[in-house]
């Protein structure tokens, strides 16, 4: 068994190509038209939108209910809503694999109500297809069995792994770029479809840059910045991705509180929904040109850009 590992070096890198030979078969007859279909969706008449979860599906499931996702028994309740969750569902808490098979389970639910789903990777999803299990809670190995069943199912030809191989890390919503770090204008010029291509290629052993430390996963420099400076970086990545805002998770607000920076060019929503992080719930809401914020306390209206 072996885990995805960028540009692989060691022995068994010949054998780990050669066991996703297979998933570039898939993708390959996807192509063009999956690019399309990522792009050219019709802009739905709302969005929701939820940052890291962090094996907690007490409080994902709260937080779904909190923005009208789910009904009380967890089915979906949103019509054709389209939910997108920014990553970063794994480690930290113990529910890592629950979740995953919530929003799995949601995306079918979604589908056939005429909503829609779009779960994107976050940099935890990657360390865990890496071999990266640094942060897994042991609760978490104990849902898949023991630590080795867990490294299996996160093996890209895992259960868990191939199913995440086939995400992406970076979509476009209506005027909304979604993304888990922050699209930097070094990779904002590759296009939506460019970086997720780049993704699955550095999936297959290609260049790794973009899953680097200023990728779409890792970058922080719009949330942590001064203004001024990531400001004009941020209007210059989404004058190339075509977009008004961006929505990100990764860098998480200690208050609890969705924040708004760029006259709203950016809304950064990881909250701390996980106990490891507070257990603050909170969703990203845009319906009718207008985003807020959803909180137990009630909704609070957001900056839009102009």
């Amino acid at each position: 068994m072996s885990h995805f590992t960028p540009n692989v070096q060691h022995s068994g890198g010949m054998m780990l190509r050669a066991r996703i030979s297979s998933m570039l078969i898939a993708l390959a007859i996807c192509g063009v038209a999956c690019a399309t279909h990522r792009s050219a969706a019709a802009t739905p008449d709302r969005i929701v939108a939820i940052g890291d979860l962090h094996g907690d599906l007490d409080n994902a499931l709260a937080t779904l209910r909190l923005a009208g996702i789910v009904d009380d028994s967890g089915k979906w309740a949103a019509g054709s809503t389209t939910l997108v969750q920014t990553g970063d569902v794994t480690d930290r808490g113990p529910d890592s694999k629950a979740i995953l098979d919530l929003l799995q389970r949601l995306k079918a639910e979604a589908k056939n109500a005429g909503g829609r789903v779009v779960p994107l990777l976050g940099n935890h999803e990657v360390m865990n297809m890496q071999g990266d299990n640094r942060y897994v809670h042991p609760g978490d190995y104990t849902s898949f069995g023991g630590a080795d069943a867990r490294a299996q199912a996160f093996d890209v030809d895992g259960p868990y792994g191939s199913r995440l191989a086939k995400q992406d890390i970076v979509a476009k919503v209506g005027d909304a770029i979604f993304t888990h770090g922050g699209v930097h204008p070094t990779f904002a010029s590759m296009g939506v479809d460019g970086i997720n291509d780049a993704w699955h290629a550095a999936l297959r052993g290609g260049d790794a840059a973009v899953i680097g430390n200023a990728g779409p996963l890792w970058y922080r420099g719009f949330v942590q910045d001064p203004e001024p400076a990531a400001c004009a970086l941020l209007a210059e990545s989404l004058d190339k991705l075509g977009a008004k805002r961006m929505v990100v998770g990764h860098t998480t607000r200690r208050n609890g509180k969705i924040e708004s920076r760029c006259g709203g060019a950016l809304q950064v929503i990881d909250t701390g929904i996980s106990d490891h992080y507070g257990g603050n719930l909170a969703a990203w809401e845009w319906s009718n040109g207008d985003a807020r914020a959803i909180y137990p306390s009630g909704p609070v209206d957001l900056e839009d850009p102009p």
